[in-house]
């Protein structure tokens, strides 16, 4: 079942970048997306109500990680629309000050919702029956959504925080891309930030290698002491090794159904270190 719906994220994936590249308007771009969106998910809770589950495996991987793939892209959009009709048109210090501002609403949902990030962040699931299984309406586990109480069959506790903490990472990378282009366009004297320059280093294994690495960084809270969004370092390795990941998300999605491995090439530079180690002592 759950191979169907990953299909179906695929599809609207292609027209979301269809749409994003054909059409030049922000906000008619981002009102065809949310249509695109909306259909999506009609279609899948059709699924999940007709067809139902397998095992609650099936049932929390769809929740955990399928289902708010689909979601935070409405979350986004909508977001996003409604950020864009309300920017200011004047001067780009005011435009700058306006995006810092939504910037600082967005990190705050991370604070309020601090232990669940944390869970979900350092890919835990001690608590996954509890967070993504329907039909556990604990006002206790602290649901920061109604739609559990008003869709028990489509929605869990906290399928839609995933999806809003997706969501708000993609909107930070956008807002903060945005006042990048504002201070460039504006001659405006920034802090200087080696990432700017460009590097002379290449990623020469292939992506899902990198995106691998990426993900066994963030969750060991090795960087940022594991706050930083998935988002912002990928992005960083993306400059860094000039490369372009694409959905990183999907790769790791890929990553996680490996039968055979799932941490392939962290293994393979773990032997390369010692290998190296006990060279250096002959």
């Amino acid at each position: 079942m759950n191979k169907k719906f990953k299909a179906i994220i695929e599809d609207l994936n292609e027209k979301i970048y269809g749409v994003e590249s054909d059409t030049i308007d922000t906000l008619q771009r981002t009102e065809l997306c949310i249509a695109l969106v909306k259909e999506t998910l009609e279609s899948i809770r059709s699924v999940v109500l007709d067809k139902g589950f397998k095992n609650k495996e099936d049932e929390i991987e769809f929740f955990k990680e399928l289902k708010p793939i689909i979601y935070s892209k409405l979350i986004y959009y909508v977001k996003l629309f409604g950020i864009e009709s309300k920017r200011p048109r004047g001067s780009g210090k005011s435009q700058i000050k306006y995006l810092n501002r939504h910037i600082d609403r967005l990190q705050v949902y991370f604070n309020d919702n601090l232990e669940f990030y944390h869970y979900y962040r350092r890919g835990a699931t001690s608590l996954d029956e509890n967070y993504f299984i329907r039909g556990k309406s604990n006002i206790r586990l602290f649901p920061d959504t109604f739609h559990f109480f008003t869709d028990k069959y489509f929605s869990t506790s906290h399928d839609c925080t995933v999806a809003t903490i997706m969501a708000y990472d993609m909107l930070i990378v956008y807002l903060k891309k945005e006042i990048d282009n504002l201070e460039n366009k504006n001659g405006m004297e920034t802090v200087i930030n080696p990432l700017q320059k460009q590097s002379r280093l290449f990623w020469t294994a292939n992506k899902t290698d990198l995106i691998e690495l990426i993900y066994a960084l963030q969750s060991s809270g090795a960087i940022n002491s594991g706050t930083a969004d998935i988002k912002e370092v990928a992005s960083a390795c993306e400059h860094i090794f000039n490369i372009d990941l694409g959905d990183f998300y999907r790769t790791f999605l890929e990553i996680k159904s490996r039968k055979i491995n799932q941490t392939k090439f962290i293994d393979n530079i773990k032997e390369s270190l010692l290998k190296r180690i006990e060279d250096s002592d002959e």
